[in-house]
């Protein structure tokens, strides 16, 4: 539970002949750990198919088999842009991740995969957390209830990092005082008496860490990488999945291309927006009308932002 990437190196093997479609670029990843936070990782324990699975399910649908490659391209980003994702499912990544509890309670919202978590019931956790640096410490942003603001200034920062600090190490005091064992599970006193350890791990802090075997299909990955890594995901869960978008790029290169060209930075409208969009290019409207169009004031500053304009505009 203890391990972290320098621990694990890539095991030496040679790679034996196949007959499943393989990705050249995923082969790279395979058992290689990417530290990601202070303590944690990503691996690729295995995988599924490639670009071409894609387009060998899509065609299935009318009989045809594999063409070019140029055609597998055309093929792939007319699937993302219209919404087609059953060929996606076709292909499958199987991670390995240590990440702290309070990011993968976020992970576990998205519920379309399979995994299996460490479990404290039957074993001692190590006595790691995570500690934000001082970067990432800030205050509660004023117009997003889920948000950071303005960042703390350095001697504040240094304070709360040193009481997060104590309060995770009393924790974990605790934690063994309860078990009567110490990190490696001895006894801490031969004739003392510990509470069993799904008991013990209750006062532990979300910022232990834990580890899990996660299992999905590329459309529901991307669903998660859609969310995940924007711009508005917390900062501790977004680094594992641009990590994630890597490892997704040598996967699938043709794959990611249309995804980042459709999806991830790409931006919907909606109704009223298309309506006042439309008449603001041809010049019958201005962002200052857009509560005409039924526009809710936050509504068209994300309008705004979207389209990068400023407020006024």
């Amino acid at each position: 539970m203890s391990d972290t990437p320098s621990d694990l190196p890539r095991p030496d093997r040679e790679l034996t002949p196949s007959l499943r479609p393989a990705a050249p670029g995923m082969e790279e990843h395979v058992d290689v750990y990417h530290r990601v936070l202070d303590h944690g990782f990503v691996a690729v324990k295995d995988y599924m198919g490639n670009d071409l699975s894609i387009t060998q399910m899509a065609r299935m649908s009318y009989g045809k088999g594999t063409k070019g490659v140029s055609d597998d391209r055309a093929l792939l980003r007319y699937l993302m842009r219209h919404h087609h994702t059953s060929p996606f499912e076709g292909c499958v990544i199987k991670l390995h991740v240590k990440l702290p509890i309070f990011v993968m309670r976020q992970w576990v919202r998205h519920r379309t995969a399979s995994l299996n978590e460490y479990s404290a019931r039957y074993s001692v956790l190590p006595d790691e957390f995570y500690l934000p640096e001082a970067e990432h410490l800030a205050v509660q942003s004023r117009d997003n209830k889920q948000g950071r603001g303005e960042t703390l200034a350095p001697e504040q920062a240094d304070a709360i990092r040193a009481r997060m600090t104590e309060d995770a190490d009393r924790a974990f005091a605790t934690y063994h005082q309860l078990l009567n064992a110490d990190a490696d599970g001895r006894p801490i006193d031969e004739d003392g008496v510990g509470i069993a350890r799904e008991l013990a791990r209750l006062g532990l802090p979300l910022s232990t860490y834990t580890q899990m075997y996660w299992q999905t299909n590329l459309h529901n990955l991307m669903h998660f990488l859609r969310l995940r890594a924007d711009p508005h995901a917390q900062w501790e869960i977004r680094v594992y999945a641009e990590k994630i978008l890597e490892i997704m790029a040598a996967w699938v290169p043709l794959t990611f291309e249309a995804f980042r060209d459709y999806q991830s930075e790409s931006r919907s409208f909606s109704r009223m927006e298309m309506a006042l969009l439309k008449d603001m290019l041809a010049g019958r409207a201005t962002l200052a009308d857009a509560d005409r169009y039924g526009l809710s004031k936050r509504e068209a500053r994300e309008f705004a932002a979207g389209l990068n304009l400023p407020d006024g505009a």
